[in-house]
C-alpha cells in the first residue's frame, strides 16, 4: 500500500513537470517593469475627493471571496467634498447598521460605495463625473477624517486604482 502511494507520487510530480516546461517555453514575454494594469471605461474616472489624493490606507484583495481583506482605499478627506469618481445613477443613500454610505451604479457592471459619507441626493438620481455628491460623515470601518471607496465590478470588489491611472504591475524578484 505504501509502494502504491509512493508510486503514485512520484508519477504526478513527473507528470506537472513534464506539463510545465512546454508551457514555459512559449510564455508570453514580460510586461515592462513599468507598465500599469487599468481597466478602460467610456470616461475617464476622476478621484472622489477634491483636496490633494493621499491613500490611507491601501486596497487588500481577500485570498476567497470571503476571506479578510480591505475592499476598496481609504482616502485622506477632511472637509473637502466627496465627488461622483465616474456619471452613473445614485443606487442607495442610507445608512446600514452604523455606516451612513453613498452608492452609485455607473452601468456596465460598475458600482461604487462611499463610505461615511452623506448626500441631499436621492436614490435615481443623476450624477456627472467630478459632480459634487456629498460631504465626509463619521461612523464606519475608516479613520477618522478618512472616506472608504469601493468598487465593484459585475459584484466582485477591484481595487479602485485600476479606474484612477492604474495599478503598478507587480514584479516578481529573484529569490536567495
Amino acid at each position: 500500500m505504501q509502494r502504491t502511494a509512493r508510486s503514485v507520487l512520484v508519477l504526478l510530480v513527473a507528470l506537472v513537470c513534464a506539463g510545465a516546461a512546454p508551457a514555459a517555453a512559449h510564455a508570453p514575454s514580460a510586461a515592462p517593469a513599468d507598465a500599469e494594469v487599468r481597466i478602460e471605461t467610456a470616461e475617464q474616472w476622476v478621484w472622489p475627493v477634491s483636496q490633494d489624493v493621499r491613500i490611507v490606507r491601501p486596497f487588500e484583495a481577500p485570498p476567497h471571496r470571503y476571506g479578510p481583506g480591505h475592499r476598496g482605499i481609504d482616502l485622506a478627506a477632511d472637509a473637502a467634498p466627496l465627488r461622483a469618481p465616474a456619471s452613473g445613477v445614485i443606487a442607495f443613500a442610507g445608512v446600514v447598521v452604523d455606516r451612513p454610505l453613498l452608492t452609485i451604479d455607473h452601468g456596465d457592471g460598475l458600482v461604487t460605495t462611499l463610505e461615511p459619507a452623506t448626500t441631499e441626493l436621492a436614490v435615481g438620481d443623476a450624477v456627472s463625473r467630478g459632480q459634487e455628491i456629498g460631504a465626509l460623515a463619521s461612523g464606519g470601518h475608516a479613520a477618522p477624517g478618512a472616506v472608504h471607496f469601493g468598487v465593484r465590478l459585475h459584484g466582485e470588489y477591484i481595487n479602485p486604482l485600476l479606474l484612477l491611472g492604474g495599478v503598478p504591475r507587480a514584479v516578481l524578484l529573484p529569490c536567495c
